[in-house]
Parts: C-alpha cells; structure tokens; sequence
C-alpha cells in the first residue's frame, strides 16, 4: 500500500477522487497497451511463500515483530496475523537450473530464519492453516502492528456493516462470527509470478484459470480449522468468507465478492482491470499526486498508483498485476490457488507443475479455455478444494474424471513439454514432476498426510483431537525440515 495507510476515516471528498483517479489511470493504462513497450524479452518467474511461527507446544506464537527485528532481512516481511511471515522470493527465469536455485535459495533463507526464529523461543512451520490454531487466537488483537492491516479490517467491516460469518461444510461444520477479518489471517499461501507479455497476458491467464482446480487437488493442505475436519484446502472457503463485505441481501442480488474467481474468460488483461473498476467500489481511497496523463506524454513510466492499490484490494485466485522494475513497466500473473507447504521441495515441483502446465497450454491451436465453460472451471476449483485428490473433474473430451488419472495421463506430459519449452534441464523437470507424479500414485498430498495422520493418532494412540492435531503438527514439522516430498512421509 506504501501511501498514507495511517488515515482510518476517508470523506465523501476522498472516495470521489480516488474515484476519479482510479478511472484515469485506467484510461492511461488502455493507452499504454496499445502503444507502449512493456518488458517481456525474457520473461521472469517469482515466488512468494506465507509462513507460521508455532511456540515449542506448536501453538501459533505471536511473535512475527520480534523475529523480523532479529532477522533484519528485507526479503521477510509481516503478514496479517502475528504468527505470520511473508518471504518474497528474488525473481529468476527457470531456464537451466532456475526451478533447483529456487529450492536452494529458499531453503538457505528458511533455515536462516529458522535459527533466528529460535531466539525467539519459535520456529518456522509452511503449511495451509495451522491445524493447532483456535478461534481465541484469529482475534483483532493478534494481527500484525502494521497499521495497514488495521485500517483494511476497519474498512471491510464497516463496508459489510455486521459480524462476518463462517460457515464451512465439510466432513464436520464449522460455524463462527467474529467482528474482524483476523480469521483470514490462518489462510497462508504461496505464489507463482508468471511475467508476461501484453498480447500473452489473456492466454496465460485463461490456462492458470482452466488448471486451478487440478492445482488445488493435488497441493491441497489446509485440512483442519479451529479443531474441525472441513474440507482439503478449506483455505479457499476461509479466505472467500473472511474477507466478505457483502451483507445476506447484495449476495442475494448477485453482487461480487472480493475474493472471486472470475465469471468469464478474458480477451486482453484490461478485462480484468476494467471489471475491478466496474463492479468494486474502494476500500482504500487512498489518492498520490502523480499525474498519470502529464506522465506518460512526458515519455515517463505512469505508477498508476491508484489502479494499483484497489487492484491489491480484490482477491482474485489468478490475480492481474502491473509492476515496474528497473524503470520499465510490466505485466504478470499472480497464481494464488495454492497453500504453503508441505515442504520445500513440494513447493517447487508445484511451481515446475503450474509453469509448465500454463506454458505447454498457450501453445495449443485448440485453446483448452475454448473448450471449456467457465463455470465447469469454477465448479473443478470449488469441487478441488472440498476433495483434494478424491476429487473428480470435468475436462474436455474426457468428461468427469478422477484427479490422479487426469494429472497422470494428460497433464503431466503437458507439463513436461512446458518445462521443455521454457528451457529447464531434463533432470530438473524430471524430479520435480516427480514429485507431483507421486503423490497421484499415492493418494498422499499434505491434506492426505495430515488427516491420516491425525485418524492414526486417535485410533491407535487414543488421543483427543486437540491432542492429536497438536502431536501431527509436530510430526510435520519434522518432515518439513527434511526436506522430503510429503508422499513419501510415513504415517
């Protein structure tokens, strides 16, 4: 956000101007599509990886201030709970040895942090939700000190207007209110950046949009909520409830959501900014002096700053992102469907499985996304999170199919071809799909690992739920710091 996120009363004045400004740079941004040089010569990749910090008890510990002031590296950052940490990963092209550099280097600043984290009596857990979490601890007074975070749960609250409610369906139920958007804060993730050029932008994003339910099956982790069994990556029903502000009647009436997986496939990534505009009114009216127009007849590079910042409030699962580096603008997908963990190594091969998958499928003559409703890939993403690897999904010209069968004799060749293309050695690309490969033979992702081992853990041991949840998240950070794929995790 990076303006004057102090201010938690905006005026009628304010939220006509952002309003304002916020079109202007849209009609800028039209302009630059058209005529303007964007950086894609050598399109790079990035990652980004949401953490939790659990107490020697593995309960969430509180501490993310105390550990980045000992740490005091740029890299690691707040996030919104304060047993959350953000890593942003320097970004890279995967060519060669991109995709094992990736692993090294993450690794490296994991175990740095680690041994920092220690210091403060915690250590560093990468997984979906914290299955040790309870609803006392997603409270207001827990997120992080940033004043950001503050001001964005006071305007999604008042925007709603009334208690946000959970209600999750799965094996068990899940029924709570809470009067902030803390909850959200058990949601953590990792995501892919994917630059590309502006004629490439709409196919890139269609494929990420048509795989998203695939990608969730198989990297599902975020089984467990405040002690309940939801669904496999309950970390999508979460986020799109706790960050909520339509009230029971806009529901009713078909308003958007903030958290939205989209209702159509795109032509240009002005689609997508145009819809934000359009539909989502501004949570942070937060205006700067630039002057997109006088900018950009100057020959300089607008920042679009407003654009930008109410782009950052709507939470799309394949986000559009205009950024500027070194003094040139460009254009990414931010692919956000998938949680952290289990492992390292796990992370990466979803990255090798997500780069190579969307790489190979631009290239068809037969786009999949012509070949597709869009609501059979909301429905795959939605049916994907409840199932994980149970799940089964539509895919042209197969029809309903289950998920390994799918990723096993369609996809993974596709990705292989991908990877192929964008120049990554043949050993690399093999061990990373690997990875992906043995967890469909298998039947274990994290989601799978974690609720056997908790059944195990309660029928063999006799221990309660809180127990058992607490000895499986002990386990797992064992397995963690191997470093060893999760199929391959005993139970």
């Amino acid at each position: 956000m990076g303006q004057d996120v102090t201010r938690g009363v905006f005026s009628r004045e304010d939220r006509a101007r952002y309003r304002q400004k916020v079109r202007r740079c849209l009609d800028v941004f039209a302009l630059m599509l058209n005529d303007f040089r964007f950086d894609s010569d050598r399109p790079m990749t990035g990652l980004e990886i949401e953490l939790n910090l659990i107490d020697p008890d593995a309960q969430p510990a509180m501490r993310n201030a105390e550990v980045l002031a000992d740490l005091a590296d740029p890299s690691f950052q707040t996030e919104l709970g304060q047993f959350n940490l953000e890593i942003n990963v320097a970004p890279r092209v995967i060519e060669g040895d991109g995709l094992d550099v990736y692993e090294r280097e993450v690794l490296a600043s994991l175990i740095h942090a680690d041994e920092r984290a220690r210091k403060s009596d915690a250590q560093l857990v990468l997984i979906g939700i914290l299955p040790t979490l309870r609803q006392e601890h997603a409270v207001l007074a827990n997120l992080s000190n940033d004043p950001r975070y503050r001001l964005l749960n006071e305007q999604i609250v008042n925007a709603r207007g009334e208690y946000i409610t959970l209600d999750i369906r799965g094996h068990e139920r899940l029924e709570a209110q809470s009067d902030s958007i803390a909850a959200e804060s058990a949601c953590t993730s990792v995501q892919f950046h994917l630059q590309v050029a502006p004629e490439d932008f709409a196919l890139n994003w269609n494929a990420s949009q048509a795989i998203a339910g695939v990608q969730v099956a198989v990297g599902a982790n975020s089984p467990y909520l405040f002690g309940r069994r939801l669904w496999a990556e309950t970390r999508i029903a979460l986020f799109e409830q706790a960050t909520d502000t339509r009230p029971e009647e806009l529901k009713a009436q078909g308003v958007r959501p903030r958290v939205w997986f989209g209702e159509r496939w795109i032509t240009s990534i002005f689609d997508l900014f145009e819809e934000n505009v359009r539909y989502f009114p501004p949570l942070l009216p937060i205006t700067d002096d630039e002057d997109p127009v006088a900018v950009l007849e100057a020959g300089g590079v607008p920042r679009l700053g407003e654009l930008r910042l109410h782009n950052g409030t709507i939470y799309r699962w394949n986000r559009p992102v205009y950024d500027i580096m070194n003094g040139r603008p460009h254009l990414r997908v931010e692919n956000r469907v998938l949680p952290a963990g289990p492992t390292v190594v796990d992370q990466v091969a979803n990255a090798a499985f997500y780069f190579g998958l969307v790489g190979e499928l631009v290239q068809q003559d037969r786009p999949i996304w012509t070949q597709m409703p869009f609501s059979a890939a909301e429905e795959n993403f939605h049916t994907a999170a409840r199932d994980g690897l149970d799940a089964r999904l539509w895919w042209p010209e197969v029809g309903e199919v289950r998920v390994p069968e799918l990723v096993l004799d369609e996809l993974l060749p596709l990705a292989s071809a991908g990877l192929d293309r964008f120049g990554v050695l043949p050993a690399t690309r093999d061990r990373l799909l690997g990875v992906i490969e043995g967890r469909c033979r298998t039947g274990h992702n994290g989601a799978a690992w974690q609720t056997e081992m908790v059944r195990s853990l309660q029928d063999r041991h006799h221990l309660d739920r809180t127990s058992a949840l607490r000895q499986m998240l002990l386990r797992y950070s064992e397995g963690l710091h191997a470093n060893e794929p999760v199929h391959t995790w005993p139970i």
